[in-house]
């Protein structure tokens, strides 16, 4: 692992099993060295599931308990509903909320005016992602799809992503607030965002040549409908 990570280093999947084989070996501790790679395995792919719910359990076993539930939140995002997987990621978000006094719903403005709730509750973007079909060779079953909303004027960080891989194609998407990145880049915050879609062989967060991309037109926050389809190649 140490070798191969050396090599491709910008694969987070790669990056994620070497944290997890490199804390078996040491006597299942995340602390040290795997933390550090579990890091860098998100930095370069923030919704990579294996690093968060590693990162979630680094940050249970030193009691940082809202850390934890922030990780394990953005991987029970991707989990299929219903699922043992599901179920099983809620059951830990549960035990660090009880542990640490958490309340699910604490996250309320005191006196919030009804405008600003409006918006939040409207935060959303609903819709559709496909590839198309002159691109469908180009693309392996398991290749990693990522659906994301980046704000019309603004910064280019994502507000919100959510992962598929290409065997889920066509797919329905839902973006909200619960998906946001960081507590200061939310859909909420701005008007008018883009719905891009990319498949990353790689399992990367960064583009790379070779990859496919679509993109929608601009949209209003709280749109539903909005069809993205996969028919560029990423130079």
């Amino acid at each position: 692992y140490e070798r191969a990570a050396a090599i491709l280093k910008d694969n987070a999947d790669l990056l994620a099993d070497y944290a997890d084989a490199l804390a078996m070996a040491q006597g299942r501790r995340l602390d040290g060295k795997p933390l550090q790679i579990i890091e860098r395995a998100l930095q370069i792919d923030p919704m990579q599931w294996k690093a968060l719910a590693l990162a979630g359990t680094a940050a249970f076993e030193r009691k940082d308990y809202r850390k934890a539930i922030g990780y394990w939140e953005k991987l029970q995002s991707q989990a299929p509903q219903g699922s043992e997987f599901a179920r099983q990621v809620g059951a830990n978000i549960e035990e660090a909320r009880e542990l640490g006094g958490i309340k699910p719903l604490a996250r309320a403005e005191p006196k919030a005016d009804a405008k600003a709730q409006k918006q939040a509750a409207g935060a959303s973007v609903d819709g559709t992602v496909t590839l198309s079909r002159e691109l469908a060779g180009k693309a392996a079953p398991t290749d990693t799809v990522f659906v994301f909303a980046r704000a019309v004027e603004g910064p280019r960080m994502p507000l919100a992503i959510v992962r598929f891989q290409v065997k889920d194609l066509p797919a329905k998407f839902h973006l909200d607030d619960s998906l946001a990145m960081s507590p200061e880049m939310k859909l909420s915050k701005f008007p008018d965002v883009v719905i891009g879609a990319r498949v990353s062989k790689a399992a990367s967060a960064t583009p790379q040549a070779g990859d496919l991309q679509g993109s929608s037109k601009p949209v209003k926050v709280g749109a539903a409908g909005v069809n993205v389809v996969i028919d560029q190649v990423v130079p």
